[in-house]
């Protein structure tokens, strides 16, 4: 008899990150293993399905998506990239999760920002969520805003 699997659809953030779905696959392994242990985490059998838009979804056996939802919460980089994995939904088919899924628009107002003696570009999304990457080569970061942290500004 086959096993039954179960889909999570979690977010990647901060918006706008390219990563690879091998490189997702390998953090997702990593956290999965350093937080449930080897044994667990092979009985769980974590995978990345796919890595598209923003999105990412990891499936795995039923039973264990609530390891594998708390596993994903541990990952804080994917290749050298600092990033968030973030649950959205989980279901039996990959198909009720892509209708879950949301396309990020940029809002318009865009620009730059200067916060002390550093600047940050400045990336406005829907419901109010602003974020500012620093700009430069070494040590970027990224803080979040809200339109009215800016506007207090």
């Amino acid at each position: 008899m086959r096993t039954k699997r179960r889909y999570i659809l979690a977010r990647i953030l901060p918006y706008g990150v390219q990563v690879d779905q091998k490189q997702v696959y390998l953090a997702v392994i990593e956290a999965a293993t350093s937080l449930l242990g080897d044994a667990a985490s092979g009985l769980a059998q974590p995978a990345v399905v796919f890595c598209e838009g923003g999105y990412v979804v990891v499936r795995c056996r039923r039973g264990t998506e609530k390891d594998i939802a708390v596993a994903l919460a541990t990952v804080t980089t994917v290749a050298d990239e600092r990033i968030a994995l973030r649950t959205v939904a989980t279901s039996g088919t990959i198909h009720a999760l892509r209708r879950r899924m949301r396309p990020i628009q940029h809002l318009s107002g865009d620009g730059e920002v200067k916060i002390g003696e550093t600047y940050f570009a400045v990336y406005r999304y829907p419901r109010q969520k602003v974020d500012l990457v620093e700009k430069g080569i070494k040590h970027q970061k990224s803080l979040f805003f809200t339109e009215g942290d800016l506007e207090e500004r």
